[in-house]
């Protein structure tokens, strides 16, 4: 295994999660938890699969990833963080307050996916009526989506749940859905762009940040 060959702590590290994908790979388990190689692979477009083994079994090796044999008929084994790998949420989030104010500027041909909002959503929205029942507001579909909760002053995101009753399913175009939940874009304007609201629109001003001042473009605030 390639290494810096450095005694310091950020080196270390490195060595076991600084090569290229291993870190969206920690990204996709941390959002999927429990998941089978193919449904990893969907959520790194671009990888080889060869590629995608051999990063596997590093971090199965330096104990960030276990690999569990199928527990049904299918024979498929599946991937999971450990606690050591688990801890890893802190760094990425710190890669997202970072990366926020670049991605207005990504590739207009940039790939996105659905489920990849989860984490910024985790820490972008709030429940700004904690006294108000819980909601379940759906973005995206089963196949690319999660769910998010508002209840008693707090959000939580999972992947879609089949006996969730979401109040209302948002879909629409990538950098429009980032821009409205980094609250530099209002929701009227948001669906005058693509973005569709199935159910009660009304329910994610639950959770959205407040709109801004018309001239002002607010980068994303993960506080």
């Amino acid at each position: 295994m390639k290494s810096y060959g450095q005694l310091c702590s950020i080196a270390r590290a490195l060595d076991v999660v600084g090569d290229r994908w291993t870190l969206l790979i920690v990204r996709e388990l941390l959002i999927g938890g429990e998941l089978r190689f193919g449904e990893v692979q969907r959520g790194l477009p671009g990888i080889a699969t060869n590629l995608l083994t051999q990063r596997l079994r590093d971090l199965e090796t330096n104990g960030v990833v276990i690999r569990e044999p199928s527990s049904g008929t299918s024979g498929t084994p599946t991937y999971q963080l450990t606690d050591r790998g688990r801890a890893l949420d802190g760094v990425l989030r710190e890669l997202l307050r970072w990366g926020a104010p670049t991605v207005p500027d990504a590739p207009s041909d940039a790939i996105f996916q659905m489920h990849w909002l989860s984490q910024p959503a985790r820490f972008l929205l709030k429940d700004h009526r904690p006294d108000d029942p819980a909601v379940v507001i759906r973005f995206g579909t089963f196949d690319d989506g999660f769910d998010l909760t508002a209840a008693g002053g707090t959000i939580t995101v999972a992947p879609c749940q089949r006996d969730a009753s979401p109040l209302a399913a948002i879909t629409g175009p990538g950098p429009i859905l980032v821009a409205l939940l980094q609250g530099a874009m209002p929701l009227p304007i948001a669906i005058a762009q693509g973005v569709h609201v199935a159910g009660d629109a009304a329910t994610l001003t639950r959770v959205l940040p407040p709109p801004p001042p018309a001239s002002t473009n607010v980068p994303g605030q993960y506080n």
